[in-house]
């Protein structure tokens, strides 16, 4: 699966309830964590967006051309000072869509060296734990709301992924066969990557 990006992935209706809705919980509510790699206020199984992790599933099985489980959402505001390094997402992560509910000003995502400016309620899919991805440099901006989607092929090595129950149940986000199961497919995309 090559990444794609997925123009009006939310409609300008679920632009504004999401707008709306991150801008409450980032004024009012003290539940978020400050993601460590990011430097900027993350939620993990936020009840809104973890809903749309499932309403959203059909569009990304049908841009993926795969049955997927869920696995897990994840929504950052990302505040001057903000970095996305380059990395590589947990097996839970093995189908991803990265969305863009909210910008003040451009910063892309960058999947395996092409580079995605994304505008509000567009995404871009790709394979997280496959595809290295990150934002250039520092955010510099005003604040960006982005919302991370994850799946899992129901086909796939990393079923036992779905629904976040590894991390859930084991308090583990990786075994050592899905570390096994991870090299090999990051070495036969190496080498795909090589012949493209």
């Amino acid at each position: 699966m090559k990444n794609k990006v997925i123009k009006n992935f939310f409609s300008k209706d679920e632009i504004e309830i999401l707008q709306k809705y991150c801008f409450n919980k980032l004024e009012n509510n003290q539940d978020y964590t400050i993601d460590k790699d990011a430097f900027s206020p993350a939620w993990y199984d936020d009840a809104l967006m973890t809903s749309l992790l499932y309403t959203k599933q059909k569009i990304v099985e049908k841009e993926s051309n795969i049955k997927l489980f869920p696995t897990y959402s994840y929504w950052r505001y990302y505040v001057y000072g903000g970095l996305l390094r380059k990395h590589l997402d947990r097996p839970a992560c093995e189908i991803s869509v990265t969305a863009c509910i909210k910008k003040q000003d451009n910063w892309p995502i960058v999947v395996e060296n092409v580079i995605v400016e994304l505008e509000e309620g567009d995404a871009v899919l790709y394979r997280g734990c496959v595809q290295e991805h990150w934002r250039p440099g520092m955010y510099k901006g005003n604040g960006m709301a982005q919302v991370f989607m994850h799946y899992v092929d129901q086909q796939g090595p990393f079923t036992h992924h779905a629904y976040d129950k590894l991390l859930k149940t084991q308090l583990i986000s990786k075994t050592k066969q899905d570390d096994i199961v991870l090299d090999k497919i990051i070495q036969d995309r190496k080498n795909e990557l090589k012949h493209v």
